[in-house]
C-alpha cells in the first residue's frame, strides 16, 4: 500500500489548486523557457554527412495517396509547404497541384464522380475536424460539417454520392453514435444510438444496409449489419475470441463480401461471406496480409502482405483466386495501394529507409510500372542511408521479441544505441522514411525499433501479450534487448537510451523509473504518466478501446492496479537525464501527463529537457515545430551519448 500513499501525495501535491482543470492548469506553465522558440536553418552542404538534422526533415515525399475511381487522378497528402495539404496530379502528365492551404488536413477521400474530394480539417491537433468539400482543381471550396467539440470518423458515400456515413460523438461527447449526410438538403441524421465505439463501413450494393464494427480492445471488432432506412442491427461476427476484421469490400451484386480477418486463427488471411449460405471461406491466399482491394472491375485482388514488417504485393484474379508476387523497383519497404474502379491501373505508395513516399501506377495485367510523384532526398546522398537488418531475441519468459537493427557502416568499435518504441500499442515498426534515425546512424549512433509484445504483425496472441495485468511485460522487453545485444560486439549496451511517443512515451517514463540503471538518458514524448487519469479521461475514440486493452477503469480493481503501476508512481527513481515533448492541444494524453514528470524531476536536480508546443497536439505536424522538436532531440541523445562517455 505504500505505493497507493504515494501515488495519492504525488497527485495532490501537483494540483494546482482545488477546483483547476486540466485545461486551466497546462495553460499555467510556470517555465516559459519550455515554450520552444524556432531557429535558423543550417543544414550544411548537400553531398556531405549533414551536421544539423534539418536536411532529413526537408526531405520530402508523399503519403495517404487514392487514385480516384475513374482511374484519371490520384490525390496525396504532402508538407512540403510546412503542414499537412491535399495535392492532386493527373495521370495524364502535368505536375501536381496543391488545393489545400489551410492550417493542414487530416483525412480525405474521393467522392464517387471523382470531380470531388471531401476532407476534414482540426484546429491545431485537437482532433475534432470538420467536413469540408473540394473540387479536383481547388477552385471551388463548401463546408459541409462545421467545427465542435465533437469526434468525428468518416464512414462511406453511397453509390449516388448524394449520402455518405460517419460516427460521431455529438450527442453526448462520449459515446461513437452513426449519422448519415444528405449532400441534397445538408442535413445529418442519426440512424444509430451507440455505447462507446461504433463505426461505419461499407455498404452493401442493392440494400440499404451498411457494416458496422464494433470496437473491441485495440486489435479486435466485433461487425454487424445496419439498415439505415429502419435502423435494426443485428450482428454478422461476435467470435467468443475476439478477432480483428477490416477491408470489407462487397462484390457488385451484394451477394459476396470479401475482408481480412485474424478469426479463429493467429495471423490475418483473406475471408469470404457469401450472405445466401451465410457460410464464412477462408481463402488460401497466404497469411498476413494488410490491406486487400477489389479492383479492375472485381475481376483481381491485390493485397500487400506483411513480413517482418516489409510490404509484399499480391495480386490475384477473383476468378482462380490465386495470387502471384508482383516485385517492385528498387529497395523493399513498406506499400499502401488503391485502385481505379473500372480500370487497370493500381496507384502504389512507397516509403523505404531510404526514400520518402513516393507514387507510381502498376498496370495490374501487363504488369509494367510508370513513376507519378518522386521523393526528394533534399541533398543527401542516398548511399550514405542504412537499411534496418531484422533482429529477433529471447525475453527472460521464453517470448520472441522481433525488431529492426540500424546500424552506422565502417565502425571500428562498439557503438553507443538507442532504442525506439512505437506508439499504439498496437502498432508496427516497419522500414519506412525514419529522419531521425538515418541521421543518429550518420552521426555513430545505432538504433533499434522494438516491436515489444503488444505489437501487431506477429499474430493475435502476441498483440495481446501486454493486456491489463501484463502491461509492465513490455516494459521489461526493453531491458531484455539490452541484456542481449550485451553479447554483439558492435553495441556499447552501457552506453545506451530509450525513446518513444504516445503509448511509447509511456513506455519510456516507465522503464527510466521501474529499472533506472538500465538507459543512461531516456526522451518520452506525449506519453501518459497517471494511468488513472488516462483512462478516466481518456478521449471518445481510447475510451472504445480502453476497457479490454487496459481494464474498465471505472472498477475499483483497475484504479488500484493503476494507482500502483503508473510511471508518477516511480518517477522518484529517475536517476538519468530526461527529454520531454507535448502539445497543449493534445485530447489523447494531456500535457499535464509530461508536466507532472518535469515538475518532479526538476524538483529533485535531474538534466530535464522539455518542449512545450502550444499550437500541436498528439503530434508534431508543422515542420518549423518539427525542426525546433528533432533538433533539440537530437542535440540531447548526441550530448548523452555521443558527447558524454563518463
Amino acid at each position: 500500500m505504500q505505493n497507493r500513499y504515494r501515488y495519492l501525495l504525488t497527485t495532490l501535491s501537483l494540483m494546482l489548486c482545488s477546483t483547476c482543470t486540466f485545461a486551466e492548469q497546462a495553460t499555467s506553465w510556470p517555465y516559459p523557457e519550455d515554450t520552444p522558440q524556432s531557429r535558423p536553418l543550417s543544414i550544411g552542404l548537400a553531398g556531405t554527412q549533414p551536421v544539423d538534422i534539418s536536411r532529413f526533415l526537408l526531405s520530402r515525399g508523399v503519403s495517404q495517396s487514392r487514385i480516384n475511381a475513374q482511374g484519371t487522378h490520384v490525390a496525396f497528402t504532402s508538407n512540403v509547404t510546412g503542414t499537412r495539404q491535399l495535392w492532386v496530379k493527373s495521370l495524364d502528365g502535368g505536375e501536381a497541384t496543391q488545393i489545400t492551404f489551410g492550417n493542414g488536413i487530416s483525412f480525405y477521400q474521393w467522392h464517387p464522380d471523382g470531380e470531388r474530394l471531401l476532407y476534414s480539417a482540426d484546429n491545431n491537433g485537437n482532433e475534432r475536424p470538420a467536413y469540408y468539400f473540394i473540387s479536383r482543381d481547388g477552385r471551388q471550396e463548401q463546408l459541409i460539417l462545421d467545427h465542435s467539440n465533437a469526434f468525428r470518423r468518416f464512414g462511406q458515400f453511397d453509390a449516388t454520392g448524394n449520402l455518405f456515413t460517419y460516427a460521431s460523438t455529438e450527442r453526448n461527447g462520449r459515446d461513437f453514435d452513426i449519422y448519415q449526410h444528405d449532400l441534397r438538403s445538408g442535413e445529418s441524421s442519426m440512424i444509430y444510438q451507440a455505447e462507446f465505439g461504433f463505426f461505419p463501413a461499407a455498404r452493401q450494393p442493392g440494400t440499404a444496409n451498411i457494416l458496422v464494427t464494433e470496437t473491441r480492445g485495440e486489435d479486435a471488432q466485433d461487425v454487424y449489419i445496419l439498415n439505415t432506412e429502419s435502423g435494426e442491427i443485428a450482428p454478422l461476427y461476435q467470435p467468443k475470441v475476439a478477432a480483428s476484421f477490416s477491408d470489407f469490400n462487397w462484390s457488385k451484386d451484394g451477394k459476396t463480401l470479401y475482408f481480412l480477418s485474424n478469426l479463429d486463427r493467429e495471423m490475418t488471411a483473406v475471408h469470404q461471406y457469401d450472405t445466401e449460405s451465410q457460410t464464412t471461406t477462408v481463402l488460401e491466399m497466404g497469411e498476413g496480409q494488410d490491406s486487400l482491394h477489389l479492383c479492375n472491375n472485381q475481376t483481381q485482388m491485390v493485397m500487400t502482405g506483411n513480413k517482418n514488417g516489409f510490404s509484399v504485393l499480391q495480386i490475384a484474379t477473383l476468378a482462380n483466386k490465386k495470387f502471384t508476387y508482383t516485385a517492385l523497383p528498387g529497395d523493399p519497404g513498406v506499400l499502401s495501394v488503391s485502385c481505379a474502379a473500372n480500370k487497370d491501373i493500381i496507384a502504389v505508395q512507397k516509403s523505404t529507409p531510404a526514400s520518402p513516399g513516393e507514387i507510381m501506377t502498376l498496370n495490374a495485367k501487363a504488369k509494367n510500372i510508370e513513376p507519378v510523384v518522386s521523393a526528394t532526398l533534399a541533398g543527401i546522398e542516398p548511399s550514405s542511408l542504412v537499411h534496418p537488418e531484422v533482429m529477433t531475441f529471447p525475453a527472460r519468459d521464453g517470448v520472441t521479441v522481433q525488431g529492426l537493427l540500424y546500424l552506422p557502416e565502417n565502425t571500428r568499435t562498439a557503438v553507443p544505441l538507442v532504442v525506439d518504441v512505437h506508439g499504439g500499442p498496437t502498432a508496427q515498426a516497419r522500414p519506412s522514411w525514419q529522419p531521425l534515425t538515418q541521421y543518429l546512424v550518420g552521426k555513430g549512433i545505432a538504433v533499434l525499433d522494438i516491436n515489444v509484445r503488444g505489437s501487431t504483425g506477429f499474430g493475435k496472441t502476441y498483440a495481446r501479450l501486454d493486456n491489463q495485468e501484463k502491461r509492465l511485460d513490455s516494459v521489461r522487453d526493453l531491458v531484455d534487448a539490452l541484456v542481449y545485444l550485451e553479447d554483439d560486439p558492435r553495441i556499447d549496451t552501457n552506453n545506451a537510451a530509450v525513446m518513444g511517443g504516445s503509448y511509447g512515451g509511456y513506455m519510456v517514463n516507465a522503464v527510466m523509473g521501474l529499472y533506472p540503471d538500465a538507459f543512461k538518458a531516456g526522451a518520452s514524448f506525449v506519453g501518459v504518466s497517471d494511468w488513472v487519469r488516462a483512462l478516466q479521461q481518456a478521449s471518445p475514440g481510447l475510451k472504445a478501446s480502453d476497457r479490454i486493452e487496459y481494464g474498465d477503469i471505472r472498477e475499483p480493481k483497475w484504479q488500484e492496479f493503476y494507482a500502483e503501476n503508473s510511471p508518477i508512481n516511480t518517477v522518484h527513481n529517475i536517476t538519468a537525464p530526461m527529454f520531454f515533448e507535448h502539445g497543449v492541444n493534445d485530447p489523447r494524453d494531456p500535457v499535464t501527463e509530461s508536466d507532472r514528470m518535469v515538475r518532479i524531476l526538476r524538483e529533485k536536480g535531474l538534466d530535464v529537457t522539455y518542449l512545450r508546443f502550444p499550437d500541436e497536439g498528439h503530434s508534431v505536424s508543422k515542420l518549423e515545430n518539427r525542426v525546433t522538436f528533432y533538433r533539440a532531440l537530437a542535440d540531447f541523445l548526441e550530448r548523452h551519448l555521443v558527447n558524454d562517455k563518463s
